[in-house]
């Protein structure tokens, strides 16, 4: 048990020794890789077969995540408002957590699915794509901002982790809420494509 704590204090310490330089280069670097690795699923669907599993429960799966992390989110922001640090600390992790979860639940799909078509008409179509472009949008920029946000206090560099953390958290918020609404539009349409 002393062990682990002492390791984590050392994770700890190196992190908070890194230089700006190189944590900003750390985040960019994990952001972009993020990215990449969703658009290639995105754009190369069924580029990876995993034999014996049933993906179609994954984007329900998936809106239950974020659903959650919605719940999380809004808890730490209540939380924080409380002076609550523990509590805070305890929800916006587990958002964090469930958020790295949902990002291997939905590789998982889109490697494994073919992509489902959008089959509403008129003005639900208009109201959809513009939904699903700004979360897509959004959902790239919060790799960063999120990584930046978490870096920060557990650096305890409150100060900067407060004024990103105002712009992080309705971005955040606006994803895990459009993910689902995203879900409930499509869902209608999973099984015609298969």
């Amino acid at each position: 048990m002393m062990k682990t704590s002492q390791s984590n204090v050392v994770g700890s310490d190196k992190l908070k020794s890194l230089s700006e330089r190189t944590m900003s280069l750390l985040v960019y670097s994990v952001s972009i890789i993020v990215v990449l690795l969703v658009a290639f699923m995105l754009y190369v669907p069924q580029a990876i077969s995993i034999d014996g599993i049933n993906v179609m429960v994954l984007p329900k799966l998936n809106a239950f995540i974020n659903s959650a992390c919605t719940v999380l989110l809004s808890l730490g922001y209540y939380f924080i408002r409380k002076k609550n640090i523990a509590a805070h600390r305890m929800m916006m992790m587990s958002a964090f957590g469930l958020s790295l979860l949902f990002l291997l639940s939905y590789v998982t799909y889109h490697s494994s699915a073919p992509s489902t078509t959008f089959g509403g008409e008129g003005i639900i179509r208009l109201v959809y794509f513009t939904i699903l472009i700004t979360h897509i949008v959004l959902a790239a920029v919060i790799v960063p901002l999120a990584l930046f946000t978490l870096l920060r206090a557990w650096r305890s560099e409150f100060s900067l982790h407060k004024k990103i953390a105002r712009w992080t958290l309705p971005v955040w918020l606006y994803v895990t809420i459009t993910g689902v609404i995203v879900y409930l539009m499509i869902s209608p349409y999973y099984t015609m494509g298969q």
